[in-house]
């Protein structure tokens, strides 16, 4: 007999653990330095576009299945479908979502080390290059990097254990408006900055001359991966969502904050990039050195850097913890094991995984696979294959699967909300979101080149 599942108890827990699940280092850290890297305004009007017309119906899509099947991502194909095929689907899902958060948690544990540095005030009196030795010096260490992820892992399996209502709702809906309270205080100090107006006009003054194929291509793939679809998170959150959610608007709303998350998140690293006169294309380096040299010349820097460390810390704890509950779920419904259990074998089975993630950035840097270490070979499987792969099965599915009166009775709520796009999302589901997602896996594999 199937045990009682827990639910979320408010339609403002359903948002806040929603969105926190999408909000997450991809907003802080990842989309500035993508937008740096295309141009700025130009890939924000392509990035809007593609959220609105894939990500938002592959997010409805996992809503529906979730909701319906009230399973875990694995559980709910099997009683969707009577074909064993798209069961597949389910286990990409939880393997995508462990490969994730195997090299999620090294990230993830820098912000904690960074945070560290900063209450310290360790960047004052650095120059660029000293704070580039810090971030070599430690990402590389043997031990430092790892400590400070297994902090991380155990932050979040302390939530996850908690369940739906006492863990994830409980600790979204306080972490949620704390990640908005410091990026606005961001903002307001970035934008009082010397020459900060710049950086406002390089995100928000589209430059089409710019525009390249390959600008084209990372804002499908950022609008997809930013709203974590495709390995299960929002399928696995759906089924516990109560019949009276709102599965389009919690979408749209969903999909707003995490755009709003992302473009705050913008607004406070560009006017302090280029009051600075500091390259806004500065990849994955922006934030752990370029940033911290930044902080250390401007008014009030060093509570800036704390507050801003804590920023990307808090935003990858709610992502964590949704993408744990992924594998937590699974274990739990599918292996008949409790919930405690199934959090400490999730935890500790990623936690060893994502040690070697991190330690392949230096003590085994050597040791490769396809010319890939650790972190990066399970990085490019889950993002360039599993996850594309998964989205794309997601929208068929629901596009040329399921029974269309499943897909209206979960959109209208069994005819408590009137529906007047359904035409428009079935026909985003079966052909453009599939098609462009496609478009991303080929170009993500290396089989066509743009």
């Amino acid at each position: 007999m199937q045990k009682k599942r827990d639910n979320f108890s408010s339609k403002f827990g359903v948002i806040a653990a929603a969105a926190g699940s999408a909000i997450g280092l991809g907003n802080i850290w990842k989309f500035p330095y993508i937008a740096g890297e295309n141009g700025g305004g130009a890939f924000l009007i392509i990035y809007l576009v593609f959220i609105i017309l894939i990500g938002v119906p592959v997010m409805m899509s996992e809503f529906i299945i979730g909701r319906k099947a009230a399973q875990n991502v694995f559980g709910a194909f099997r009683s969707l479908s009577k074909s064993g095929f798209w069961k597949i689907i389910g286990v990409m899902g939880v393997l995508a979502a462990f490969f994730i958060l195997s090299f999620y948690g090294t990230v993830a544990g820098w912000t904690i080390e960074y945070l560290y540095l900063a209450v310290k005030n360790s960047f004052a009196g650095k120059d660029a290059a000293q704070i580039e030795e810090m971030f070599t010096a430690f990402s590389t260490s043997t031990y430092k990097p790892v400590i400070f992820q297994i902090l991380f892992m155990a932050i979040t399996a302390l939530i996850v254990i908690r369940g739906i209502k006492k863990g994830i709702e409980k600790y979204t809906k306080i972490l949620m408006p704390m990640l908005i309270v410091i990026i606005l205080y961001l903002d307001i100090t970035a934008l009082s900055l010397k020459g900060g107006m710049e950086g406002l006009k390089f995100l928000f003054q589209p430059d089409f001359s710019k525009v390249t194929p390959k600008c084209v291509i990372d804002a499908l793939g950022h609008s997809f991966f930013t709203l974590s679809l495709g390995m299960g998170v929002l399928m696995t959150y759906a089924s516990y969502f109560k019949n009276d959610t709102n599965l389009t608007k919690t979408s749209i709303s969903v999909a707003a904050a995490d755009t709003i998350i992302a473009l705050l998140a913008g607004i406070a690293i560009f006017p302090a990039v280029f009051a600075f006169n500091t390259e806004p294309a500065a990849g994955p380096g922006l934030v752990f050195i370029t940033l911290p040299n930044i902080f250390e010349q401007i008014p009030g820097g060093f509570l800036f850097s704390i507050l801003f460390f804590l920023l990307l810390g808090v935003a990858a704890l709610t992502s964590s913890i949704s993408i744990l509950e992924v594998v937590v779920a699974y274990l739990s419904e599918e292996k008949q094991i409790s919930r405690t259990k199934a959090t400490i074998i999730a935890t500790s089975l990623i936690t060893v995984t994502g040690v070697l993630c991190t330690l392949s950035l230096g003590p085994l840097s050597s040791f490769g696979i396809f010319g890939l270490n650790i972190f990066d070979l399970l990085d490019f499987i889950a993002s360039n294959i599993l996850l594309p792969l998964g989205g794309m099965l997601i929208s068929i599915f629901v596009g040329w699967k399921l029974k269309r009166h499943i897909i209206t009775d979960e959109l209208s709520n069994y005819g408590t909300i009137r529906l007047t796009s359904i035409k428009i999302f079935i026909f985003l589901v079966r052909y453009l979101a599939p098609i462009s997602i496609l478009i991303v896996f080929l170009h993500g594999v290396g089989i066509i080149k743009l």
